[in-house]
């Protein structure tokens, strides 16, 4: 199964605390190009996106209130096209579980995901992110009908 990526994107915004000024600084170097794209991110990297380069951001909860989890929902439900989660690998998170799960609901449901500047970098400046896309959608049919324990 296919999915359609339009020419705007759905683009997810998530950054540790150590890494919010460098998503900060990624995202004015990119502002014009983010600027055509609808962005979401959780909370405080949301305000700061949206106060620094005053482009509009739906804002989620903070990573560790939830907005991490809430982020994978979007992706589950087909709502992100691409995840930019700036994460802190020397800082052990309290949320690590979350922080886990959101980087595995996006390889779920295929989605781009880069977790450092020169990836986002690559990611950014791709042909892609002006035209159409058709995002292979797993089928998860057999897993969804699947029979447990007899029953």
């Amino acid at each position: 199964m296919e999915r359609e990526i339009g020419a705007t994107k759905r683009i997810g915004l998530v950054a540790h605390d150590n890494k919010k000024r460098d998503l900060v600084e990624w995202a004015h170097f990119n502002r014009e190009i983010l600027g055509r794209h609808l962005l979401v991110a959780t909370g405080t990297t949301g305000a700061l996106v949206e106060e620094e380069l005053g482009l509009p951001v739906q804002r989620l909860q903070s990573g560790p209130l939830g907005g991490d989890q809430q982020i994978g929902a979007l992706i589950a439900e087909g709502q992100l096209d691409m995840l930019i989660f700036f994460w802190d690998p020397l800082e052990q998170q309290p949320h690590d579980p979350d922080v886990k799960a959101l980087l595995r609901i996006a390889v779920v449901w295929n989605i781009p995901v880069a977790c450092d500047r020169a990836t986002a970098d690559f990611m950014i400046s791709s042909p892609l992110m002006t035209s159409g896309y058709e995002r292979k959608v797993p089928d998860f049919d057999a897993h969804m009908n699947r029979m447990i324990g007899g029953a």
